[in-house]
């Protein structure tokens, strides 16, 4: 059960909320439908469910919000926008590196994989995938961690009928397990067809919820196309004869010389035309869509609406959309609707029902499903022979535990070539400054390892583990690695962790890579002599290490604030640039700095177990570290962003309830 209580947008200033106290709910067993124009705020509600937009109101999953549930992603799949992921993924990396998000078995990419019939695409890269294998795709993230409930916004855009057929196939068998289906569509008909129940918003409240029955009784209506060059004389002898006759026929005049027909057939326009020698250019059968109504409304109310729209059951005047009607040619498809929709073959206060389509042998049976579905006109949802099938149940659930996190973490940074390729780049730079330096002889060795000459303000090294930490968070939210794209989930205490230790490991092992290829290419450019072991080594190997993990997290840090990788790039340069200058500044002109010698003398004091003499060294080498003044600004920055990153946090995670 998926119940939204009350969810109200927070509206930019001078504009209308998107969502307006916007209350319903999407049962078990049941595939509903949010139905509404463009700009309804049909995206802005399935946003604030999940708890991605600031807002008001909640929304309960089976009776806990969503941040209240441990694993999101086995409870609900989420289906926004375009297939989440890096354009240079295979769809086999995306799926296994989301399974150690969600802490499935890695198994299960293969078998969402075959359920959505993309088992020998696996290999192929994301970037390369047509729209309808990148929606497939997109539904294997949603099932991964085998959800409850499908949260999915239009999920048939752009798709071929029979892809459209597949999908909404693949629906209604996950609501036939028990499952709960809320998808959003702009087409009346394939609403009509695909839910069971239809839930109408408008401006971002609610209009109607209703079952398919009577909203396909309220909201569609057969009608005649004509187009003739003489329109008004044809609307002029049709409305006549309808008079003489007593029969109930609307005839609505439209631009381009064309006329919609209600209460008629093709077979009585023709003859009229032919009678009274009127052109006719077109004829055809059609199914109208008379727009959003509040609540349905007896036959009788029906009047006939006068020229340029067509009455709804509210007796208002509404404009027809071209858009939202089929011609004779999609009746085949629309005769089981209408059969299922009208059993009987009475009821029908919008005209004549359409003839059923007939069975297939050993074809359609329907599913059982709960509550509406036995009221009377509901229709039942048919699965056909050639219904896909959902992956089967997870079976083992594997313990929660920090590795899940840190498998992601490692999966999302070496799944592409990315990461190795600025590696390399780092490297090889390295070098050739390294080179550079020494043969100027100015720079002392340890400049000289770490290609760092005085006019950069960073070595590279440091500036290719800041775009890595950048990565980590502004690559994810520009390709979304995440199978429900929810917001909430990369802040998650677990996942932050895992990215600082990645991160923090390849920087390390960045700085490393470079000093050993530094010192290789002196060797065999200059000679062996040329490298020595140089004084102080461990104060210079704990800032050199420093240095690159610092630069490496606030990378990390401003693009997890800001969900963009140049705000990690530009705050590991403004490090250098900005915050050092001004530390320097501060420090020159106040009083003489005290000295902290004896300074791991006094901390021994203070720590009841001894450890061991070497490690003063360390803690000396630390301390001078944070006193330099590119250090004490590395330190100031890191302070800063991790206040500003667990403020955006908590700001994120406060709800409003109405």
């Amino acid at each position: 059960m998926l119940q939204a209580i009350g969810l109200t947008s927070a509206p930019r200033r001078g504009l209308p909320a998107a969502v307006d106290d916007l209350t319903l709910e999407a049962r078990p067993g049941h595939v509903t439908a949010l139905l509404g124009p463009p700009g309804s705020g049909k995206t802005a509600a399935l946003r604030l469910m999940l708890e991605l937009d600031p807002g008001r109101g909640i929304t309960y999953f089976r009776g806990r919000p969503l941040h209240r549930i441990p694993h999101p992603a086995r409870e609900v799949g989420v289906l926004l926008g375009d297939v989440p992921g890096h354009p240079a993924r295979t769809a086999r990396g995306q799926l296994r590196m989301l399974c150690a998000a969600a802490g499935v078995p890695v198994a299960r990419a293969d078998e969402v994989l075959d359920a959505v019939g993309l088992a020998g695409l696996g290999d192929r890269r994301i970037g390369a995938l047509s729209l309808g294998m990148d929606r497939r795709l997109a539904l294997a993230s949603a099932l991964l961690g085998d959800p409850h409930a499908l949260v999915l916004d239009d999920p048939a855009e752009g798709l071929s009928p029979r892809d459209a057929g597949w999908l909404h196939e693949l629906l209604r068998a996950h609501a036939a397990r028990g499952g709960t289906v809320l998808y959003t569509t702009t087409d009346t008909r394939e609403a009509a067809r695909n839910a069971h129940r239809v839930i109408t918003i408008d401006g971002g409240r609610l209009v109607a919820d209703q079952g398919a029955g009577d909203f396909s009784r309220t909201r569609l209506r057969p009608r005649v196309a004509v187009r003739t060059p003489h329109a008004a004389r044809l609307a002029a002898v049709v409305s006549r004869e309808a008079r003489v006759a007593r029969r109930s026929v609307e005839v609505v005049t439209e631009a381009g010389g064309r006329l919609s027909v209600y209460g008629s057939t093709c077979a009585e326009i023709g003859d009229t035309a032919f009678r009274h020698g009127l052109p006719v250019h077109q004829l055809a059968d059609e199914i109208g869509d008379t727009g959003p109504v509040a609540s349905p409304q007896p036959a009788g109310a029906v009047e006939p609406a006068a020229s340029g729209g067509i009455a709804g059951p509210t007796g208002r005047e509404r404009p027809i959309d071209p858009a939202h009607s089929t011609s004779h040619a999609d009746l085949v498809g629309h005769a089981d609707l209408t059969a299922r929709a009208n059993p009987t073959g009475h009821g029908d206060t919008t005209g004549p029902a359409l003839p059923a389509a007939s069975a297939s042998p050993g074809g359609p049976a329907a599913l059982a499903v709960p509550d509406d579905s036995e009221r009377p006109g509901l229709p039942r949802p048919v699965v056909r022979s050639s219904s896909p099938k959902l992956p089967p149940p997870i079976r083992r659930r594997p313990a929660r535990g920090p590795l899940h996190p840190l498998r992601y973490e490692l999966r999302r940074m070496f799944g592409v070539r990315t990461t190795p390729l600025i590696m390399a780049v780092v490297m090889v730079l390295s070098a050739g400054l390294s080179v550079l330096l020494a043969r100027t002889g100015h720079a002392p060795l340890p400049k000289t390892l770490a290609a760092w000459p005085s006019l950069l303000p960073l070595p590279p090294a440091a500036v290719g583990a800041g775009i890595l930490g950048a990565l980590s968070f502004g690559d994810e939210f520009r390709y979304p690695a995440l199978a429900a794209g929810r917001g909430a989930i990369p802040r998650r205490p677990g996942l932050l962790i895992a990215k600082l230790v990645v991160s923090a490991g390849a920087a390390v092992a960045l700085a490393l890579a470079v000093v050993l290829v530094s010192a290789e290419a002196l060797r065999v450019v200059y000679g062996p002599e040329l490298i020595g072991i140089f004084p102080n080594s461990v104060p210079l190997y704990v800032g050199w290490v420093g240095l690159v993990v610092g630069c490496a997290w606030a990378g990390l840090l401003a693009a997890g604030i800001f969900r963009v990788t140049a705000a990690g790039v530009a705050a590991v340069l403004a490090v250098p640039v900005l915050v050092a200058p001004l530390v320097r500044k501060v420090l020159s002109t106040g009083p003489d700095p005290r000295s902290v010698v004896g300074l791991p003398g006094r901390l021994r004091e203070l720590v009841w177990p001894s450890w061991p003499h070497e490690t003063d060294r360390w803690v000396a080498a630390a301390v001078r570290l944070v006193a330099h003044p590119v250090g004490a600004a590395l330190s100031l920055s890191l302070s800063v962003l991790v206040c500003a990153y667990l403020f955006t946090g908590l700001h994120r995670r406060v709800r409003w309830r109405s």
